[in-house]
């Protein structure tokens, strides 16, 4: 089991990462952030819109699941968006640089970090 910071810093050790928060989705404020290259109390704000619209989705469409995560994929930059499945109202944003990751490994470890992270 791992700690806020600790889980964060696991984040940022994957290649091409840039920052990571763990962030309140009724508040949109973080419980912890990691790394530089985005403002991470705007990004905290507006993914949890992000997330709060999504669920909305879900629930009009009468979608009986949940999200593993949200990719947004810009031109240089991914931004991933995990609930987090060991505490409700919690999701972890995850952001990097395109050109320097493997997509599917920083799913990966985003999974693994979710798995561990203690509140």
């Amino acid at each position: 089991m791992a700690s806020i910071k600790q889980s964060l810093d696991e984040l940022l050790a994957v290649d091409g990462a840039l920052c990571a928060a763990v962030v309140d989705t009724d508040s949109g404020m973080m419980l912890g952030s990691a790394g530089s290259g985005l403002d991470l109390e705007i990004a905290a704000a507006a993914n949890t819109e992000v997330v709060r619209a999504k669920m909305k989705a879900m629930r009009q469409l009468g979608l009986n699941d949940v999200i593993e995560d949200i990719l947004i994929t810009l031109g240089k930059q991914y931004h991933l968006i995990r609930p987090s499945a060991r505490k409700e109202g919690v999701f972890i944003y995850f952001v990097l640089d395109k050109a320097r990751s493997n997509l599917a490994l920083a799913r990966r470890k985003l999974q693994d970090v979710d798995k561990n992270l203690v509140f």
